[in-house]
């Protein structure tokens, strides 16, 4: 089980590259919010490093970005 510490900094490991690697995200996206809760609504079960789970939260946004397409 992750700890909050480094469930946070996944989710600005992952948000960060994620905005880095696609132009014109503005820092309030909704997609941040929804990276999160979808981080923190299962927590419980998330282990590993905050850059192994990065790759999660990195494969979950661009999920997020072709449902949009």
């Amino acid at each position: 089980m992750a700890n909050a510490i480094t469930l946070r900094t996944a989710i600005d490991i992952a948000w960060s590259v994620f905005c880095a690697t696609h132009s014109g995200i503005d820092t309030s996206d909704r997609r941040r919010c929804l990276l999160e809760r979808h981080f923190y609504g299962s927590w419980d079960r998330r282990e590993g490093d905050a850059e192994d789970l990065a790759s999660f939260g990195l494969a979950y946004l661009s999920q997020l970005s072709e449902d949009e397409h």
